[in-house]
């Protein structure tokens, strides 16, 4: 299906089909909320409730309608730290200058640069998320044993839980080969959850990982003393929780762009995120970001309106306020069924046999960042696939330079320079050169090079010196104006052609 066709007007029946969705997104969100407040150390409210405030203000505001937000495990891994060492305040506090940091990111429009992540940076951080979101849903298969330690299910509630699991997914996949009149994931979730409630079956439910009731969130400021050994506490954690925010956010909504054939607005998106957090700090919540199994569940639904989100946000809300009783009856195995069908649809399953095409450094970025996303943290990943893809590209460039010799009217031998001069390929420039063995009049021309930046500049003069100890003169022909002001012991070889020369710009910051 195509998510934009349909979501693409209000029309009755899409504003139905998006409201469906973000009920079904809404009972998806309860148990990691719960859970991420868990990891976290801080009460399942404070997971809840920065579920409904991140969902709702990024919905409406945020620059991807369709992505979904709220309490994160990428960022609850972080934020553990901070809460057994100095307590929940602190972590209130955090997550409002994390807010500052995301609102700043946006207004300085540096949200245009996720559109630089390379395509196998992508491919790793999606297989990743997907392999995450299905390795998470295995904890739902521990019960604590005679002692309190968690054990791992067997016998008859294993069974169960997985009859339940493969019944959730049974519903999900073919249910739209018959109607299409309610999402699938909506049904499978009711169905099974009638099935339990009314066959008396004993499984797990949400109410056996805690109670979602509670009251309307309470505005609260932080209980933290404003200082600067306080800053200096919470800035790095602030930092980091923020980086990683956007990132996931960032890259999500480049996902979605590319499920719906549409564009989103980055830097709407980290202002809308910024702006989230710090209602949730102040609204005693635990911050987050969006989350891509709720994204995946309600863009495969076809729900790509604001509506979807804002509707997520409320009946989560509502949740929480009247149908406490009710929602903690739902089976786990209904949820577990619903994350792990977002697990598949996630998973680049092409990428399998397209690794034996693509180029090998591809390959190895696509692995590396799996790898790393599922092992340590998504920040790291997707830092240290960009840097993986940046050094590839460099190498391979650095290769990308030769000259070919030839002779000017004047008999002076000359060099025609190709390809891209820059700190990577240098080395190679000055291989390129015999000064002892050339004539007293040597020519090299860049018409068709590009000089890209100051350690380019470098090698020149650098070219400039050795025949000038030879006692030999260079002319360097077609540099642009940029080149010029920057060489140094070559400035007085460069010929300048007003008409000819080029005009491109060098990456230097003398030039600043």
């Amino acid at each position: 299906m195509n998510p934009k066709s349909h979501c693409s007007n209000y029309t009755p029946a899409r504003l139905k089909l998006c409201t469906l969705s973000g009920l079904t997104v809404a009972l998806a969100l309860v148990p990691e909320a719960i859970a991420f407040a868990f990891v976290a150390h801080v009460h399942p409210l404070t997971g809840l409730y920065a579920a409904f405030i991140m969902g709702l203000i990024t919905a409406a505001f945020g620059g991807r309608p369709g992505m979904i937000s709220g309490a994160a495990g990428a960022l609850a891994v972080v934020m553990v730290a901070l809460v057994i060492q100095h307590g929940v305040e602190y972590l209130f506090a955090t997550v409002v200058l994390m807010g500052l940091l995301q609102i700043a990111f946006g207004l300085l429009k540096l949200g245009k640069f996720i559109r630089m992540v390379p395509f196998p940076v992508m491919l790793g951080f999606v297989n990743g998320l997907a392999i995450v979101i299905f390795l998470a849903q295995l904890g739902h298969f521990k019960i604590p044993g005679p002692d309190g330690a968690l054990t791992w299910m067997t016998g008859t509630p294993l069974y169960t839980m997985l009859g339940l699991i493969a019944l959730t997914l049974a519903i999900i996949y073919l249910l739209p080969r018959f109607t299409k009149a309610i999402p699938s994931t909506l049904a499978g979730i009711v169905v099974v959850s009638m099935l339990v409630i009314f066959a008396g079956i004993d499984t797990k439910t949400v109410g056996d990982m805690a109670s979602i009731e509670g009251g309307l969130p309470q505005f609260h400021l932080p209980q933290v003393p404003l200082t600067w050994e306080t800053l200096k506490i919470i800035f790095p954690y602030s930092l980091i929780l923020a980086a990683i925010g956007l990132i996931e956010s960032l890259l999500t909504l480049n996902l979605i762009d590319e499920m719906t054939d549409t564009r989103g607005k980055p830097n709407r998106e980290c202002v809308a995120q910024g702006t989230a957090n710090i209602v949730t700090g102040f609204f005693g919540g635990m911050g987050g970001c969006a989350m891509i199994g709720q994204s995946m569940i309600n863009v495969n639904n076809g729900a790509t309106l604001r509506l979807a989100g804002i509707a997520a946000a409320l009946f989560l809300l509502s949740f929480i306020l009247f149908a406490s009783q009710w929602i903690e009856m739902i089976p786990l195995a209904a949820l577990i069924g619903l994350m792990f069908m977002v697990s598949e649809k996630t998973f680049e399953w092409g990428s399998l046999t397209a690794m034996r095409k693509v180029p090998r450094s591809d390959a190895f970025v696509v692995v590396a960042v799996t790898v790393i996303t599922v092992f340590t943290d998504l920040a790291i990943a997707v830092v240290t696939g960009v840097i993986i893809s940046a050094l590839v590209f460099a190498w391979q460039h650095a290769k990308h330079i030769e000259v070919r010799v030839g002779q000017s009217q004047r008999g002076w031998k000359t060099y025609n320079l190709h390809g891209s001069l820059f700190f990577a390929s240098t080395a190679n420039f000055q291989s390129l050169f015999t000064p002892a063995e050339d004539g007293d009049e040597v020519v090299i021309d860049f018409r068709h090079a590009k000089v890209m930046d100051h350690s380019a500049a470098e090698a020149i003069d650098a070219l400039a010196e050795r025949y000038r100890k030879e006692g030999k003169r260079l002319h360097l022909r077609h540099l642009s104006p940029d080149c010029l002001e920057v060489l140094e012991k070559a400035k007085d070889m460069v010929e300048i052609n007003v008409g000819e020369d080029p005009h491109y710009h060098l990456a230097d910051d003398k030039l600043g």
